[in-house]
């Protein structure tokens, strides 16, 4: 991978962390402003670059095993505890929520670029 490649992808799954805090205000019936979404959204933000960082993100970025579902566990997890710890409160539904939706765009985005990817290749090749 190039060197600035994963730049991109990362910027993706921090955009899909946003998607999700919003679409969770949003199924709420709570107003969807920047300052909410990224109220809800930080946690999971800061998570998303430990992740990246223990997981050697700027070249594993679009792996996903192991890699992949690390990343994923340690953004949730992460997240999650960072959310308790200052005040945003813990419901079990919001932790499996925040499971299945992080795991399909985290997960998901990596499936559907190495389909692309591979794709590619076969028809250079």
């Amino acid at each position: 991978m190039r060197r600035l490649s994963w730049i991109p992808w990362f910027l993706l799954d921090a955009v899909l962390v946003v998607v999700f805090a919003a679409s969770g205000r949003s199924s709420h019936q709570e107003e969807v402003t920047i300052s909410g979404t990224l109220l809800v959204a930080w946690p999971f933000l800061a998570a998303l670059v430990v992740a990246l960082l223990l997981t050697k993100g700027t070249t594993t970025i679009q792996d996903i095993w192991p890699w992949g579902l690390l990343y994923w566990v340690i953004t949730v997890v992460l997240g999650m505890l960072l959310r308790v710890v200052t005040g945003g409160g813990f419901a079990w539904s919001f932790l499996g929520v925040t499971f299945g939706v992080l795991g399909l765009f985290l997960l998901g985005r990596r499936a559907v670029a190495h389909l692309i990817i591979r794709n590619r290749v076969k028809l250079r090749g």
